[in-house]
């Protein structure tokens, strides 16, 4: 048997080489990230708090679009036989100008030591077509006739998806039929593209038309993690290679990292063939991928994100009122005055999520410990671990795709949008999407309970199963 995880990793491998092959700028953009991973390891220690390079160096989030709820189940299940499962709700279709007519999840692992396996990951997005603010009643009809007609995933390769999550793998021959359908089913398909439906869609959305203006999806990007973003920014554009504007995510300053930081070069005039109204077939191109790269920090609780997104605003505002200053330097400033500048500082204010472990025992005069978390820590009875940032962030990727979309598109923001949460979500995909500060709280809180326990400390489980340990009332924003 080939185990899930196995699958996992051969799986990302494979789509790894296969895009290298499609977009030859990734093949650089791995030369220059596998470059700086190792000169971060070689001069910083602690490099390896938030992942160390036998996870690093293999670890990659790829994107897909889908068209119906119906495609969307059939990927899901594609996942489930990777041990990839729905995490967290993201809508990229309030974001005003440039706004992507998609609502989307990630397909991930969502155990710790599956993520330190292989933490591969697919951002998922559902084309919204009842949503009259992009789709006028007559193309949000032709569209869905057009993605009903299509089959994105062959139905050898559900079965085979739906043995692998049952049994937890495959025997060896059936893995590597999965594995070669798998991967197909995300290759860029050489069919003929209608450029009249093609382009009639792209007025409406760029990403609308690469969803539903083609009969197949595809990566859209493939992304690496690296450990320096800003210098492989740099480095990248010092190779001849065009990146978009600016780095998305929190600014580059002297505290913690956390969240997620991301960048990528622009899409690529790609060769395509079209069919011409009258029937001809003639070259052309369309810029719809691009390379995408991203800095993982520690996760924040809904505290650490309401001031991460009280910060963005703020940034976003004098950033208005004063155009011709430096964007980067405005944020790094608000940060330094408005967000904890240690991981203590983090952990004790709980804005972010840790893991924790006793202090191996020695002679302490016979003190009991504190029954508060910041007393546990600051009197040298707990060691703080951060937990990495697993998912993503809505705005950071909605301004990745615009940065790369051939046009912002249109759509009438007066009308109401078709609503969309988590829990419709969930029933369009026919499994539960998680919500990931629940799965990081009770990582931390696993990891809190058996440390306290190892402790016997009495009083602070006490307090944490009354919820007076971990979620006291939280620092407020400056």
């Amino acid at each position: 048997m080939v185990p899930t995880w196995q699958l996992r990793a051969a799986f990302a491998r494979r789509l790894s080489g296969m895009y290298g092959t499609e977009v030859p700028a990734y093949t650089t953009l791995l030369e220059v990230t596998g470059q700086i991973n190792d000169e971060v390891a070689a001069r910083d220690p602690e490099a390896a708090r938030l992942g160390g390079p036998g996870r690093v160096g293999v670890e990659r989030h790829g994107a897909i679009r889908v068209g119906t709820p119906e495609e969307l189940r059939q990927a899901a299940q594609v996942f489930a036989a990777l041990g990839m499962h729905p995490v967290g709700f993201y809508d990229l279709r309030d974001g005003g100008e440039g706004a992507v007519p998609v609502v989307s999840t990630a397909f991930r692992p969502t155990a710790p030591e599956e993520l330190e396996r292989n933490p591969f990951r697919v951002f998922t997005s559902l084309l919204t077509t009842s949503d009259r603010r992009f789709f006028g009643p007559d193309l949000a009809a032709r569209l869905d006739a057009f993605l009903a007609r299509r089959q994105l995933f062959p139905p050898e390769l559900l079965t085979l998806a739906a043995r692998a999550e049952a049994e937890g793998g495959l025997p060896d021959p059936q893995a590597e039929r999965f594995l070669t359908l798998a991967a197909a089913a995300f290759a860029l398909s050489p069919e003929p593209v209608d450029r009249a439906w093609y382009a009639e869609l792209e007025r409406v959305s760029a990403v609308a038309a690469d969803i539903g203006g083609v009969t197949t999806t595809h990566l859209n990007h493939l992304t690496p993690r690296v450990l320096d973003i800003d210098a492989l920014h740099r480095r990248m554009g010092e190779r001849g290679i065009t990146m978009i504007d600016r780095i998305q995510g929190p600014p580059r300053w002297e505290g913690p990292d956390v969240l997620l930081r991301q960048t990528s070069f622009r899409a690529l005039a790609e060769t395509r063939t079209f069919r011409e109204p009258d029937g001809r077939l003639t070259r052309g191109a369309l810029r719809v991928r691009f390379g995408e790269v991203e800095a993982r920090g520690i996760a924040l609780t809904r505290a650490g994100r309401a001031r991460y997104d009280h910060l963005m605003a703020e940034t976003d505002r004098r950033t208005v009122l004063r155009p011709g200053a430096d964007r980067q330097q405005t944020a790094r400033c608000l940060w330094l005055q408005g967000f904890p500048g240690t991981e203590h500082q983090l952990a004790v204010s709980h804005l972010a999520f840790f893991t924790y472990r006793p202090v191996p025992a020695r002679p302490r005069d016979g003190r009991r410990p504190p029954a508060d978390l910041a007393g546990l820590l600051t009197h040298g009875w707990l060691t703080a671990h951060p937990i990495v940032y697993e998912d993503f962030l809505p705005r950071s990727a909605a301004g990745i795709f615009r940065s790369n979309l051939t046009g912002a598109g249109r759509h009438d923001a007066d009308l109401a949008g078709a609503p969309f949460d988590a829990h419709r979500l969930s029933e369009a995909i026919g499994r539960p999407v998680a919500d990931p500060y629940a799965r990081y709280a009770e990582q931390q809180d696993r990891s809190l309970r058996q440390a306290l326990f190892t402790l016997r400390a009495g009083a602070a489980l006490r307090a944490l199963d009354h919820g007076e340990l971990i979620d006291a009332e939280p620092v407020p924003a400056p």
